[in-house]
C-alpha cells in the first residue's frame, strides 16, 4: 500500500504537476514583459492573445507560477491604485523566499497607507521585519513605520526605530544620514 501510495504521488508529480507547471510559465511570459515595461493592465489582463497574471493566477493556483501570478497582480494592483485588490492578491501570494515574501507584506503596508489605515499599515510594515531580518526589506519597513510614527506624533517609537536602524543597518540605504531623524 505505501509503494503504492509512493508510486501514485510521483506519478501525480511527473505526469500530472510538471506539465502544469511548464504550460504555466509559456502563459505568464507576456504578462512578465508587459509587467518589466510598466504595462500594468497588460500585464494584469492580458492582450487578448496572451494571458495576464489575473488568468495565470486563476486558471493554474496549484502551481507556483500561479502563486507567483498573486504577487504579480498584487503589484500590478498597487502601481495602478487600486489599493484593496493589490491587498486582496497580495494576501494570496505565499514564498519560502524571505525577500519576496517581506517585499509582498511591505507592498500590503503601502496599500493600507493608500486607503488611509495606518493602524494596518503598521502591522504590515511590523510583519515584513518580523519576517525576515535582512538588510534590504527590514530596514526600509523600519523607516516607513517610523514615519507612521512621527506623523502621528509618537516620536518615542520613532527614534526608537531610528536608533534600530542606525545600529543594526549601519550598511543599507535608509541608515545614510538616519542622523537627521535622530
Amino acid at each position: 500500500a505505501i509503494v503504492g501510495i509512493i508510486v501514485l504521488f510521483k506519478a501525480y508529480q511527473n505526469f500530472y504537476m510538471e506539465p502544469l507547471e511548464e504550460e504555466a510559465k509559456i502563459e505568464a511570459y507576456m504578462a512578465e514583459l508587459y509587467f518589466q515595461k510598466d504595462s500594468f493592465n497588460l500585464a494584469l489582463n492580458g492582450d487578448g492573445q496572451y494571458a495576464g497574471f489575473l488568468d495565470v493566477a486563476s486558471d493554474y493556483s496549484s502551481t507556483k507560477v500561479g502563486n507567483l501570478a498573486n504577487y504579480y497582480a498584487g503589484i500590478c494592483y498597487l502601481q495602478t491604485g487600486e489599493y484593496q485588490n493589490a491587498i486582496d492578491y497580495l494576501e494570496e501570494f505565499s514564498s519560502n523566499d524571505i525577500i519576496l515574501s517581506s517585499l509582498a507584506l511591505g507592498c500590503m503596508g503601502d496599500a493600507y497607507m493608500e486607503l488611509g489605515d495606518t493602524d494596518a499599515a503598521l502591522a504590515s510594515y511590523a510583519d515584513a521585519v518580523s519576517n525576515s531580518d535582512n538588510d534590504f526589506t527590514a530596514p526600509r519597513y523600519m523607516m516607513k513605520q517610523a514615519m507612521i510614527y512621527t506623523s502621528n506624533g509618537d516620536n518615542n517609537k520613532a527614534l526608537d526605530l531610528f536608533r534600530a536602524i542606525q545600529s543594526d543597518y549601519k550598511n543599507s540605504p535608509e541608515a545614510n544620514g538616519i542622523e537627521r531623524y535622530i
